[in-house]
């Protein structure tokens, strides 16, 4: 989708330390053979800030960058892959009323880690739709360390982390203009997050763990033994939905400066990101990403904020985003740089 006269007005996150990936080794979390085919450094790790509340304190320091009022706020988008807190409960609202308290919708989309570009899009289709709200709060956080989840081997792809971000989208001004988001799907791969799983009653509510490794290791078995569809390469859809958002951007690939991906290990992103891409190394995120691990919807907000409050990336420049999640989904933005950060001046 391509759009007009929106931009990033504020950005925000919260970051929890760093726990280095050598450690885990010493304390038998992560293999040490996994964390050398990894290329993992560290991953962020909090050990009881809730998710909501790292959503709250990312939104509080997106809004306070970004020149709008609680007024402003037309709506609230938050979104999130692990539990927020007691079951049936609404985080998105608790958010709302710690953020900017107006009466206005809250709502969760459950888009996985897709979540932020999922959310983008509907609030920029939102404010091109209702003219009477100047901007939208956007919101994720997640919090790994629970029962059930081991996140140094809950996959073979990447180290679960976690963070907040958060974006205020405008109508006004900012420091990125959105040139185009959007996103298409491949279901036939959903398969690879549900084999081996009943679908009721529900696992968590059987007592059973976070693991997407055991997951694919049933799917290699079903594969084996000729009951499971044969997957197509999904990096052919991350190629087709940059294309496309590129296009509607009316930028190309030559000219984006920075790509923000996501925080997988170094195979996993090559495979799925960056070779279908043919992304040069000097564009990746990836020395950044390896010390922060895989946030769930945050890893790509995470990595605007760095190369913007750095400096790596100055007015003129492009940013592409790009990222995926379960189902299989992928998704992707253009942003053109129109202010320096102020760390950065």
């Amino acid at each position: 989708m391509r759009t007009a006269h929106l931009y990033l007005a504020g950005i925000g996150s919260h970051l929890p330390p760093l726990f280095p990936a050598e450690q885990a080794v010493a304390e038998g979390l992560y293999d040490e053979g996994a964390r050398e085919a990894s290329g993992m450094v560290s991953a962020a790790v909090s050990e009881s800030t809730p998710a909501p509340q790292m959503a709250i304190e990312a939104a509080r320091a997106a809004l306070a960058d970004s020149g709008h009022g609680p007024d402003d706020i037309g709506v609230l988008l938050h979104s999130y892959t692990h539990h927020q807190g007691p079951d049936g409960w609404s985080a998105v609202h608790y958010i709302l009323n710690n953020t900017v308290d107006r009466p206005v919708p809250a709502v969760e989309v459950k888009q996985g880690c897709l979540g932020m570009i999922a959310s983008l899009e509907i609030a920029a289709s939102r404010l091109i739709a209702n003219p009477t709200h100047d901007a939208a709060l956007i919101t994720t956080g997640d919090n790994y360390s629970t029962p059930g989840v081991e996140r140094w081997r809950a996959s073979g792809l990447f180290v679960l982390a976690d963070a907040g971000s958060s974006v205020v989208l405008s109508r006004r001004s900012g420091f990125a203009e959105l040139l185009a988001v959007g996103s298409l799907s491949d279901s036939s791969m959903e398969i690879l997050h549900r084999a081996g799983e009943e679908l009721f009653p529900p696992g968590v509510t059987r007592g059973r763990g976070l693991n997407f490794a055991e997951r694919a290791e049933k799917v290699r078995e079903q594969w084996a033994e000729g009951k499971a569809p044969p997957i197509k390469n999904f990096g052919d859809r991350v190629a087709e939905i940059t294309e496309r958002t590129l296009k509607e951007a009316e930028v190309t690939f030559d000219q984006i400066t920075r790509v923000c991906h996501v925080g997988m290990g170094r195979p996993a992103l090559e495979a799925m990101f960056l070779l279908p891409l043919d992304v040069p190394e000097e564009k990746t995120v990836w020395e950044y990403t390896s010390t922060v691990g895989h946030t769930g919807a945050a890893d790509l907000f995470l990595g605007l904020e760095h190369v913007w409050r750095t400096g790596q990336v100055v007015p003129g420049d492009h940013v592409l985003l790009i990222g995926a999640s379960t189902g299989m989904e992928a998704g992707a933005a253009v942003v053109r740089i129109t202010e320096p950060a102020p760390e950065a001046e």
